[in-house]
């Protein structure tokens, strides 16, 4: 799975994207975040709070419950606001 981080959550993890074979209980969005969580202080904390990051699943908005495979390319971003 191809991993992209963006704006503060690329910086409080150090890292704008990564491959990562994720384990087999790992089947949807919140599933993945929650693994994403264990791998380290800065996941935990750019993580902490689900509410505040957006996710996209090959480049579709996606929500918490949405379905993930192994070939999937797996966006995490803040909000984006208008202005």
């Amino acid at each position: 799975m191809r991993i992209l981080y963006f704006a503060w959550v690329r910086q409080r993890i150090g890292i704008d994207e990564e491959e990562v074979a994720v384990p087999e209980s790992v089947r949807d969005v919140a599933g993945l975040l929650d693994w994403l969580k264990t791998r380290g202080p800065g996941f935990e904390e750019a993580l902490r709070d689900p509410s505040a990051v957006r996710i996209a699943v090959n480049r579709e908005f996606a929500q918490s419950d949405a379905a993930l495979s192994p070939d999937d390319e797996v966006a995490l971003f803040p909000p984006v606001t208008g202005g």
